[in-house]
């Protein structure tokens, strides 16, 4: 194996060894290597530094009189002592690496793994180490696919035709989103924030690995992003759940090693997690085509490598992932259920009150071009089984901490005006927002009413499908529509008493509710 391969190869961070977590060890680099590395990394920052103050630096430069043609010998010389130094940094480092024979072996695997056509099987050497994502072989790529024509989900045209007059507008909400807006909305992408929580990923990432038997896969999208992936499979568990995939969709600063995997996972479901572009092992950026494209491929690659049918899929999002649930539910609307935790219903109206008033129109230009998160409007897409979870203490989706203006109850309204538009008129609307504008008291329809309510859901549905709109409720009373908005509204929705970002405990993740068939209703 050439000694580039060494000089030029990924970080290990850990040697997975089916250890208890009390005994697990993160790579320790030997003092060669860190030495080499160390300098390295002093160098990468310098250079990035250097990168971002250019302007101020070239005027510096300048005005001293070093950018005139008497001083290039000095920048020359100067240019010289530190390209050396980052060479003998270098093979000091692949010196290190080569000493180290945890690193050898990492290396071994990873030469074999990319030589053979299934590089990283479930029981593929590489699997034992973890490294920087970057080097890792591709394990699924939907471009693969025999006979798919899929195209990339390109960025939504824009509502509104260009205008001359607003052309600044324009063009400052275009520079706004693709420098600091996208990591406004989505901090986890942010480098400097990845770097901080690298051990907590590295050490969540082996829990998952070795006390859950999960296996990380990397799969490429339709637009050639590389998406960061773990999988555990219960499915011979026999508890029941684990025939049922549930795919999670992490948060704006979530990760799946510390994320809202646990919970689907200790109640035994097998569970695939994934990364949003552009955090930890994933590449591309968090744009709304490109997480589209990502949650396009993880669903593609249960499907067509991991064995899943899409009837046996739970889609779970948590706040800001039920964008990618939502859209996932839109394209696969066969899917078991859909399960919305935290979640709103059109990220503007959470970006306008978090900026300053005279910014609201660019605002509202740069998420409706650029990053129209509009939860509602998917979710009107599917026909299937959806629950929500709304966290009476939320922080983050409601103005402070007011549950009546938590975002998540305008998308149940959204929600259940669009299936049962009869029965959910404006006197029941605003009933609904009456229980919402408090924590839910608990469930306490009276078991007659209940069953009368569902008795008239079973039977519409049984006559007529239950494809929605329903028409349901037409020529009911203002008093039986009542009545019915508030179970509907209790069958989808339940209340946690918590902020946004604690676990969702297990007690709260179920099947969402469905309108049973008339032959499989049994009331109790």
């Amino acid at each position: 194996m050439s000694f580039l391969n060494y000089v030029f190869g990924p970080n290990l961070f850990m040697e997975y060894r089916g250890v208890p977590e009390p005994q697990r060890k993160m790579y320790e680099a030997g003092a060669v290597e860190k030495f080499g590395e160390q300098i390295l990394s002093t160098l990468s920052v310098m250079w990035s530094v250097g990168y971002y103050t250019s302007p101020l630096l070239v005027t510096f430069l300048y005005r001293r009189g070093y950018l005139v043609t008497e001083s290039m010998p000095t920048l020359a010389k100067i240019t010289t002592s530190v390209g050396l130094i980052v060479i003998i940094s270098l093979v000091m480092r692949g010196l290190g690496r080569k000493q180290s024979r945890s690193y050898s072996n990492m290396m071994k695997a990873l030469v074999r793994a990319k030589a053979t056509k299934s590089p990283t099987d479930a029981n593929s050497e590489l699997r034992r180490f973890d490294i920087e994502f970057n080097a890792w072989p591709v394990d699924f790529d939907v471009k693969a696919l025999t006979g798919d024509t899929k195209k990339p989900v390109v960025t939504a045209s824009r509502r509104e035709p260009l205008q001359l007059a607003t052309l600044p507008c324009e063009v400052i909400a275009y520079l706004a989103i693709n420098t600091f807006g996208l990591s406004m909305i989505y901090p986890g992408s942010v480098k400097l924030l990845q770097k901080f929580m690298r051990p907590m990923l590295i050490s969540g990432r082996a829990k998952l690995i070795e006390d859950d038997n999960g296996i990380r896969y990397k799969v490429k999208t339709i637009d050639s992003n590389e998406i960061d992936t773990l999988f555990i499979d219960n499915r011979n568990d026999n508890v029941g759940n684990g025939k049922t995939l549930v795919i999670c969709s992490e948060g704006n600063a979530g990760f799946y090693e510390v994320g809202i995997m646990g919970t689907p996972v200790a109640l035994k479901y097998s569970v695939l997690g994934w990364n949003h572009p552009g955090f930890a092992g994933s590449t591309g950026t968090p744009h709304p085509h490109q997480d589209k494209n990502a949650i396009d491929a993880v669903v593609q690659f249960a499907i067509n490598n991991l064995g899943f049918s899409v009837e046996d899929i739970i889609l779970y999002g948590w706040s800001i992932g039920g964008f990618s649930t939502l859209y996932a539910a839109s394209v696969y609307p066969d899917v078991k259920g859909v399960v919305l935790d935290a979640t709103f219903d059109d990220v503007l109206y959470l970006a306008i009150p978090r900026m300053p008033a005279a910014l609201a129109g660019i605002v509202k230009v740069a998420i409706r071009n650029y990053c129209n998160l509009n939860n509602a409007e998917l979710a009107n897409e599917f026909n299937g089984p959806i629950s929500f979870i709304r966290r009476t203490e939320d922080e983050i989706i409601a103005e402070d901490n007011h549950i009546d203006t938590n975002r998540g109850n305008f998308l149940v309204l959204s929600v259940l005006k669009h299936r049962y538009p009869n029965i959910f008129g404006a006197s029941q609307l605003n009933k609904a927002k009456g229980l919402l504008s408090k924590p839910l008291e608990p469930y306490s329809i009276p078991t007659a009413d209940e069953k009368l309510c569902m008795s008239r859901l079973i039977t519409y549905a049984s006559d007529e499908g239950k494809s929605f709109p329903m028409n349901i409720g037409a020529d009911y009373s203002d008093e039986v529509r009542n009545l019915m908005a508030v179970f509907l509204l209790r069958k989808h929705l339940r209340d946690y008493n918590s902020t946004h970002c604690t676990q969702l405990p297990g007690e709260f993740f179920t099947m969402p509710w469905d309108i049973p068939t008339e032959q499989g209703f049994v009331f109790t």
